[in-house]
């Protein structure tokens, strides 16, 4: 069922193009949550899912077929014979694509049954790559076993956009390599002149919708990932040029990590600021000194404030840091708020059958952190000099209770992925006896370090408390190097843990 698009608000909030199937990147949620904390009107939408949804359905891909088949009519065109195969077969895609996504939406279960027989997907090269499913599935393993063969399908459909459509196109990430190469902002930008490709436009059909009818003041992308960054810089090029009083901003991991040191005023064609690290005091600044609700107390106080941000002052790049106003605590930033976004839409997908990798991308996750920063806060690869790793604070126990049971209220789901870079033991040993404690039925899972804490009796805790798995990276297996990096656990201490 289609959500009413909310009418006109002061703050448009998106994550642009690609980012994750199966559930939504929580940080418009988490600013959102801190905005109605202030009682400022704001919208949020993740373009990714609808942008898929849109390719991926009947009249899609009738549009996707179309658009490719001038490729096929040309003599010699360089086209793989697995694309050739799949636009013979088209008429089946196109007859099948709705039932699947409803299937990885959790809204056609029986339809597992069908796709379990193997002659009701088309199918291409992606399937030859099939693991022995009896293995991964066991013989009773339906919901899965379909699961993984639609996920393959997907795919297949996948390799002939990138074959045939747009190179750059990828479910988790798009025209990655753009963004990679941010230390010069050369190679993004001539990709930006170039004509708008096919996914562009149907990206742009989302935001003239969403523009229109909410008709915001300040429209803030948010850009996790390198796989961001380029719709990011479409999505703020379309909103310049078609509604230039719209206020634009970017904010989130991507600038945290690569712009601190911006220079280049090019950027400033298509966003009027850039944020760093935290986003609540920057964002309500910005919205004090972009918003008409809030002139006459920008007015009032003189300059305009700005927390952590870039702008464009007579041709040139500033970094503005005036705003006396501190960080808000972790106890004050509010309960993420997943309104507005389409949580009955997102599908879920299998495409490792290793159980840890697919949590990745399989199930609908809400999304909250233990604490901010790192307790650890030493490894020497890591970003330690910025505050959201530095500044460490850990939040109550009974306030993450307290957030889960609002989000299991709002949302109707009951499972949580903690996003924390490493989550504290000690935090997660209190928050499983709270669970407990009020007799909470809930799914959960965290990133940590194999810290020595982690006995057998804590992980009996955890379990008990709805705890399904925790993951964990090892940046080298050698003792030498890892008292080297300051990574503060040896080989045997991990394989232990």
């Amino acid at each position: 069922m289609q959500k009413t698009i909310p009418l006109k608000t002061q703050v448009f909030l998106i994550t642009p193009p690609f980012t994750q199937l199966n559930t939504p990147y929580p940080a418009t949620a988490y600013i959102k949550g801190f905005l109605n904390t202030k009682n400022i009107s704001a919208t949020q939408a993740d373009l990714g899912i609808e942008v898929i949804l849109k390719l991926f359905s009947k009249e899609g891909l009738i549009n996707l077929f179309q658009v490719s088949s001038s490729k096929f009519q040309v003599v010699n065109q360089n086209i793989s014979d697995n694309s050739k195969r799949i636009f013979a077969l088209q008429d089946e895609y196109i007859k099948t694509i709705d039932s699947v996504i409803a299937f990885l939406q959790g809204k056609n279960p029986t339809l597992a049954l069908q796709i379990c027989q193997e002659d009701y997907l088309p199918e291409a090269s992606r399937f030859e790559q099939l693991e022995e499913l009896d293995w991964a599935f066991g013989t009773m393993g339906t919901q899965d076993k379909a699961k993984h063969l639609a996920t393959l399908y997907l795919e297949d459909i996948s390799d002939f956009i990138v074959d045939c459509v747009d190179a750059n196109f990828g479910f988790s990430r798009y025209a990655e390599r753009l963004g990679r190469s941010a230390n010069s902002f050369d190679e993004l930008y001539s990709a930006l002149q170039e004509e708008p490709t096919y996914i562009d436009k149907v990206l742009f059909s989302l935001l003239k919708e969403r523009i229109e009818t909410i008709q915001p003041e300040l429209f803030l992308i948010s850009v996790p990932f390198p796989g961001n960054l380029y719709s990011a810089f479409r999505s703020a090029q379309y909103v310049k040029k078609y509604y230039p009083n719209v206020k634009i901003a970017m904010g989130g991991g991507f600038p945290n990590t690569e712009l601190r040191s911006l220079s280049d005023a090019r950027v400033f064609e298509f966003f009027d600021y850039i944020t760093l690290d935290d986003g609540e005091v920057p964002v309500e600044e910005l919205i004090n000194a972009v918003t008409s609700s809030a002139s006459s107390r920008a007015k009032s106080r003189g300059e305009k404030q700005y927390k952590r941000t870039f702008l464009l002052e007579n041709g040139k790049v500033v970094y503005k840091n005036n705003s006396l106003k501190p960080d808000y605590k972790q106890s004050e930033v509010g309960t993420p708020d997943y309104s507005d976004l389409f949580l009955d839409q997102y599908i879920s997908v299998i495409e490792i059958v290793n159980p840890m990798h697919r949590m990745w991308s399989d199930g609908r996750w809400n999304k909250l952190t233990m604490a901010h920063g790192c307790y650890w806060g030493k490894c020497t690869f890591c970003d330690i000099s910025l505050d959201y790793i530095k500044v460490y604070e850990p939040i109550a126990a009974s306030l993450l209770c307290d957030r889960m049971e609002e989000m299991i209220a709002q949302t109707g789901q009951n499972g949580f992925h903690y996003v924390d870079e490493a989550a504290p033991p000690a935090l997660m040993r209190a928050l499983a006896l709270e669970i407990l404690r009020r007799k909470l039925a809930v799914t959960w899972w965290t990133n940590i370090r194999f810290e020595k804490s982690f006995t057998g009796d804590l992980c009996l805790l955890l379990k008990a408390s709805g705890c399904i798995a925790v993951s964990g990276g090892l940046e080298v297996a050698s003792d030498r190097l890892l008292q080297l990096i300051d990574k503060g656990v040896t080989v045997e201490q991990v394989a232990k843990v």
